[in-house]
C-alpha cells in the first residue's frame, strides 16, 4: 500500500473486529508476509519530489506562538537527535512511502526513545511505558516501530559509540518486540489489558551496576518530588495575597496585561468542558480545588511554540494540585491514515493515551478554548522519573531498546489483532534486521536533513534562541 493510497481514507480508525479464531488470524499474518516480505522493510529511498524537509519544519509552525519560534529552532538545533525529535511530520511524510501490512494499532505517532518513561501510577506503583500521544491516531504498526529504532541510532550516534551498538539497538527493538507479540497472541484480551511493566523490573534488567544504582537513586528522588512538598514551593510564591507561579522565562512565564486576564478567564471557561470528560468521582475531586493562577510553559522540543500552560489549582488549607495544559493540533498522521473520528484533538490525545498506556493519570482529560483551540490536561510531573540516555554506553542501549520493544508490543496489543501481527512477523530475525538496516539508513537521511536545517538557522531564515530554558 503507498503513500497515495492512505491519503485517500477519510476516517483513521482501527481493524474490523474478527471473531475468527486464533490460528486462522495467525494465518492471514503469515500470509501478509508472502505479499510484503521482511525484506522490503530494509530500504529506504528517497520519495522523488519529496518536499524540503526545512519548508515542512517551518509550515509545522504555523499556528503557533510565534514569538517561541527561535525556542524551538534552538533545541531543535543542538544534535541531530534532538532534531529529530521535533520532526515526526517529516517522518510521517516518509514513512507513508515504505511497505506496510496495512495493519492497524492504536499508534503513538511519535514514537523515539524519549517518549518513554517512568511514572506513578494512581494506585502510586512506578511504571514504564509509553508517555507521549500528541500526534496518537490509528496507524500501522511498523511506524512506530521504524521511528523508535532510527531514535536509537541517532542517540548512539550522538553518544560517540560504535556503529555496531546503533544497529544492534535498532534490531533489539524488533526483536523484542516480535517475540512479546509473540507471546500476547496466545493471551486472551483481558490478560493483555492487565499486563503492565514495572520500574522496578526495568532498573533489576539493567546490567551496569553503577548505572543501576544511579537510577535507585534517582527513582528515590522522583517519589520524593510531591507537588506538595516540592514543585509547588519551587514554582510558586505567594503574591498581594494570592500564590502565583514564579516567571522564570522562556521556560515559565505569564502573559502580560489584558492578555493575561484573558488566558485566565479562557481556562476558567474551559475547566466546564474539562470537567464533563473526567469520570463522575473524579468531577467531584476536582471540585475540591480552585484556580489560583495560570502561565505559560514551553516543554519538549516538538511541542515548542503550542500553547502550553500550568494551572495552579488549591484546595483548603493550601492543598496544592498542578495540572499541565498542551494544545493538542491535528496528528501529522492524519494526512496518511485519515482523520481522527473525534473533533476534538485533545479529546484524540486522550482517547488514545488510555488505550495505550496501562495506566493513566487520574486527571487526564480534554477541553476546548473558545477561541477554537483544543487542549487535554494532566497532572505536572506525577511522580516521573526522566530518562538520561547520554549515561548510556553501547550495552545498555541494547538492554534499554530491549525493554522499549516490549512496552511497544504491549501498546500495541492493547488496540491490534496481535494474532495477525505475530503472524506477520513469525519466530525468525528477518524483520529485526530488516528493521536494523532501514534505521540506518533513515538515520541518514535525519542527518542529512538535519544538516538542511542547521544551514537555514546559520543563514537566518530560522532565528534562534540563545537561551534555550533547558
Amino acid at each position: 500500500m503507498d503513500g497515495e493510497e492512505k491519503k485517500g481514507a477519510s476516517l483513521a480508525s482501527l481493524h474490523d473486529n474478527t471473531i475468527s479464531p486464533r490460528d486462522d488470524r495467525r494465518d492471514r499474518g503469515r500470509i501478509l508476509h508472502e505479499a510484503i516480505p521482511h525484506a522490503s522493510h530494509a530500504k529506504w529511498l528517497k520519495p522523488e519530489n519529496r518536499p524540503d524537509p526545512v519548508d515542512i519544519i517551518e509550515k509545522t509552525h504555523e499556528g503557533r506562538i510565534q514569538e517561541l519560534a527561535p525556542l524551538r529552532w534552538g533545541r531543535m538545533l543542538i544534535s541531530p537527535f534532538t532534531f529529530y525529535r521535533g520532526t515526526a511530520a517529516i517522518m510521517a511524510y516518509d514513512l507513508s512511502h515504505t511497505p506496510t501490512t496495512g495493519v492497524r494499532v492504536q499508534a503513538c505517532g511519535d514514537c523515539h526513545m524519549l517518549n518513554f518513561g517512568a511514572f506513578a501510577t494512581p494506585e502510586r506503583n512506578i511504571i514504564f511505558d509509553l508517555n507521549d500521544f500528541d500526534e496518537t491516531l490509528p496507524a500501522p504498526w511498523e511506524w512506530d516501530i521504524k521511528r523508535l529504532a532510527v531514535s536509537f541510532v541517532l542517540a548512539v550516534r550522538d553518544n560517540g559509540l560504535k556503529d555496531k551498538y546503533a544497529q544492534g539497538a535498532a534490531e533489539a527493538v524488533a526483536r523484542s518486540y516480535r517475540k512479546k507479540m509473540l507471546e500476547y497472541s496466545k493471551k486472551s484480551i483481558l490478560d493483555i489489558w492487565y499486563d503492565r511493566i514495572d520500574w522496578e523490573a526495568v532498573i533489576e534488567k539493567t546490567s551496569d551496576p553503577e548505572l543501576q544504582k544511579k537510577i535507585k537513586a534517582k527513582t528515590e528522588k522522583a517519589i520524593k518530588r510531591t507537588i506538595q512538598g516540592h514543585y509547588f514551593p519551587k514554582m510558586s510564591e505567594l503574591h498581594d495575597g494570592r500564590y502565583i507561579f514564579k516567571d522564570s522565562p522562556p521556560a515559565l512565564y505569564h502573559l502580560k496585561g489584558e492578555e493575561s486576564e484573558k488566558f485566565r478567564q479562557d481556562t476558567l471557561d474551559a475547566f466546564a468542558i474539562y470537567r464533563q470528560s473526567l469520570q463522575d468521582d473524579k468531577q467531584r475531586l476536582f471540585d475540591r480545588y480552585k484556580l489560583s493562577d495560570v502561565a505559560i510553559k514551553v516543554v519538549g522540543v516538538g511541542s515548542v511554540g503550542t500553547c502550553c500552560a500550568v494551572a495552579l489549582m488549591l484546595a483548603p488549607d493550601t492543598e496544592p494540585l498542578i495540572l499541565q495544559l498542551k494544545e493538542a493540533r491535528a496528528s501529522v498522521l492524519e494526512p496518511y491514515c485519515g482523520k481522527s473520528e473525534f473533533e476534538n484533538h485533545g479529546q484524540r490525545v486522550v482517547a488514545g493515551q488510555r488505550i495505550i498506556q496501562s495506566a493513566s493519570d487520574i486527571f487526564l482529560g480534554w477541553t476546548k478554548f473558545g477561541d477554537g483551540r483544543h487542549f487535554y490536561l494532566r497532572q505536572l510531573r506525577d511522580g516521573k522519573v526522566k530518562l538520561e540516555p547520554d549515561l548510556w554506553d553501547g550495552p545498555r542501549m541494547i538492554e534499554i531498546a530491549e525493554i522499549m520493544g516490549t512496552v511497544l508490543a504491549r501498546a500495541h496489543a492493547r488496540s491490534g489483532d496481535a494474532a495477525v501481527i505475530s503472524g506477520y512477523l513469525s519466530e525468525e530475525c528477518t524483520f529485526d534486521e530488516a528493521v536494523g538496516s532501514f534505521a540506518v539508513l533513515y538515520a541518514n537521511q535525519a542527518e542529512e536533513d538535519y544538516e538542511l536545517f542547521a544551514r537555514a538557522c546559520k543563514s537566518g531564515r530560522l532565528p534562534v534562541a540563545e537561551d534555550l530554558g533547558l
